[in-house]
């Protein structure tokens, strides 16, 4: 038989084997592998441990556990962690009653619970969806877990006045759309975000120095903590306000910013070394253009001193300028968390976008719906992510991005994603259906018709492939074929359409350019061949 209860001092050494047997011997964290550790969660009034007994034998085969105090988010939210089961007891529902027994035991001490859940096995996935958790996002290769990184899965769910004490109307960029419409319906919300297109980022700095917080910088940035009056844009785990010492031993830094000695904004994180990830926790500024020089310079030293593999910062829904800024350095939008933050009166959306300094590989994973939707839609934002550089490199040769300014390329750079072919390799058929247009970073494709010896036409770097057929819809009337190794670009038509919806002014330039295109490629080919195919 098994029970369900809490854990006592006894059980340490329970636990201790079944996370050694859950994770292996290289859990990033060896702290659960310590039973002093482990002893100092089961007597904390800030953590809920759970822990499975067979009754029988009197062994512990399973544990759960629930942060109560999940930092500066703060308020009654909880962070549901650490279900494990001993890999002898599995498929016996030991998981689901450890997770019931969860909910019964702190729902009335929540607003908010969110779980991580790994996504090499369906097992939590499943269990959580069943009690109630929602997808609303996807984390890749955000935790170490022996020699890999390993995705999670994130889901939330409400509970007790969290939809009453909910902002509504969030004020989100377009790139966010898509992510918060799916989180809010898996939570059964209506998406009541607003699309804002209008927000610029914040602009460069120059000029300031930036150095680590020491003791003497702290009660001046205190100051200018408590004084300021602009509302909270980044959110996270920690608070300036928690003492500078509790930062310290939670692994908190924070990079300050001066002019001519004086300070004028600061960036908070935490550092994990095991995991090589920093998570940005809160943004202090006096000046605008501090913002984006801090998060610059915090990224440089992720990068190039501290060999950080994944970046995380949490943005207010309601923060269009901050949300645009982080995009514009390179983050993507991960996950759309309702309610999750605690800010003056209400509870706030998060946006939840990660940075990545690895090459996106997930490895093999096993994915449940809407799981799985969630980070079809995630990894295509990293896709896309990816080609921005090298369409960056063909601005000033490229038809297609002239005459359009800095922010409406990023826009339209941003809707791309990146694709190669190999030398021979069909782009597309004759009598395929169109639904994607390509810009070539490297390499030519030929076009031909069936039935011919020779080639029709010749598309180079630089120029446009299918646009014809993806603007007056229909199938392909010429096959393409690559020439070399190709590099390059897709923009899909349902982007395309997206994008020229809400910026009709790049729709203005983008179908002169495309318009201008044809024209070269129609100067280079046959005028009567033509007629009877699609050089785009």
């Amino acid at each position: 038989m098994i029970a369900i209860r809490e854990a006592k001092d006894a059980d340490t050494p329970g636990l201790v084997e079944i996370y050694r047997a859950t994770y292996g011997e290289e859990y990033a964290y060896p702290q659960y592998y310590d039973e002093y550790e482990i002893k100092k969660l089961v007597y904390s009034d800030e953590t809920l441990m759970l822990v499975a007994e067979d009754t029988d034998t009197g062994r512990v085969v399973g544990t759960a556990s629930v942060i109560l105090e999940v930092g500066a988010y703060t308020d009654l939210v909880g962070e549901f962690g650490r279900l494990a089961v001993h890999p002898d007891y599995r498929r016996r529902g030991i998981g689901t009653r450890l997770l019931s027994r969860r909910l019964e035991s702190v729902s009335d001490r929540l607003h908010v619970g969110v779980i991580e859940a790994r996504v090499t096995h369906p097992f939590t996935q499943a269990i959580a969806q069943k009690q109630g958790f929602a997808p609303v996002g996807f984390l890749p290769q955000k935790f170490v877990f022996g020699t890999t990184r390993e995705s999670m899965g994130f889901l939330v769910r409400l509970f007790g006045r969290a939809l009453e004490l909910r902002r509504n109307n969030p004020r989100i960029v377009p790139e966010v759309y898509q992510l918060a419409c799916t989180a809010l319906e898996n939570c059964g919300l209506d998406p009541d975000v607003i699309v804002d297109d209008e927000s610029s980022a914040y602009p460069h700095g120059h000029g300031f120095s930036v150095s680590e917080l020491t003791t003497e910088g702290y009660s001046r940035l205190m100051r200018i903590e408590r004084g300021r009056v602009r509302n909270r844009e980044v959110f996270g785990p920690m608070r300036l306000q928690y003492g500078y010492f509790k930062l310290i031993t939670h692994h908190s830094k924070y990079l300050v910013a001066r002019e001519e000695g004086h300070i004028v904004g600061a960036i908070g994180f935490t550092l994990e070394r095991i995991d090589r990830v920093v998570r940005i926790f809160e943004l202090i500024s006096l000046r605008d253009d501090v913002i984006r020089l801090l998060l610059t310079e915090l990224e440089r030293r992720c990068r190039d001193e501290w060999e950080i593999a994944y970046m995380e910062i949490d943005v207010s829904a309601h923060a269009p300028r901050m949300q645009r800024t982080v995009l514009q350095q390179g983050w993507v939008p991960v996950a759309y968390a309702p309610a999750l933050a605690f800010h003056d009166v209400e509870r706030h959306d998060l946006v939840k976008f990660a940075r990545l300094f690895v090459p996106v590989d997930v490895g093999p994973v096993m994915l449940i719906p809407p799981t799985s939707d969630m980070a079809s839609m995630v990894l295509a934002a990293f896709k896309r992510r990816e080609v921005m550089p090298r369409l960056g490199e063909l601005v000033d040769r490229a038809g297609l991005f002239q005459g359009l300014e800095e922010e409406q390329l990023e826009r339209l750079a941003g809707a791309f994603r990146y694709v190669t072919f190999t030398e021979g390799t069909e782009v597309f058929a004759q009598g395929d259906r169109c639904e994607e247009m390509y810009l070539l970073l490297t390499g030519e494709v030929e076009v031909r018709i069936a039935g011919r010896d020779m080639p029709i036409g010749m598309v180079e770097a630089g120029e446009c492939l299918g646009e014809v057929a993806v603007l007056m819809g229909g199938d392909h009337s010429a096959s393409a074929i690559a020439v070399g190794d190709v590099e390059a670009g897709v923009l899909t038509r349902q982007d395309l359409e997206s994008l020229v919806r809400l910026r009709p002014g790049i729709g203005v330039v983008l179908y002169r350019n495309l318009a201008r295109g044809l024209g070269g490629k129609l100067r280079r080919a046959d005028l009567k061949n033509f007629e009877k195919t699609d050089l785009a």
